[in-house]
């Protein structure tokens, strides 16, 4: 059973950091593009970074970059995302999510649709 487990996320003030895990099972989390996203109430889901079945090409949204680092930890089946300098419009629901194309071992991207497991999210709160 494939499955994808998100932890780490919480409150902070603005200037905080979180580290947040993607834990899969079931699975070899490496064969696939993992990606993550968020979800502002009342906004839609966009993707936030990325890093390919091989962990040598990452991606970032313009929002993040230089602020979030995506990595993998492959013998724990896990993927990180170090969130740095968070501001409150960084608050929401944070899901990770997998996907396997013909490119995913070297590129990955941030469509939704480029991702097929999700996990059940972890919430994000950035106030003072």
């Amino acid at each position: 059973q494939v499955q994808l487990v998100e932890s780490g996320g919480g409150s902070v003030q603005p200037g905080g950091s979180l580290r947040l895990s993607c834990a899969g099972s079931g699975f070899p989390l490496d064969r696939y593009a993992t990606g993550w996203f968020r979800q502002a109430p009342g906004k839609e889901r966009e993707g936030v970074s990325c890093i390919s079945s091989s962990g040598g090409s990452t991606a970032y949204a313009d929002s993040v970059q230089g602020r979030f680092t995506i990595s993998r930890d492959n013998g724990k089946n896990t993927v990180y995302l170090q969130m740095h300098s968070l501001k409150p419009e960084d608050t929401g629901a944070y899901y990770c999510a997998t996907g396997i194309t013909s490119y995913s071992d070297y590129e990955c991207r941030l469509g939704l649709f480029e991702y097929d497991d999700w996990g059940q999210g972890t919430q994000v709160t950035v106030s003072s």
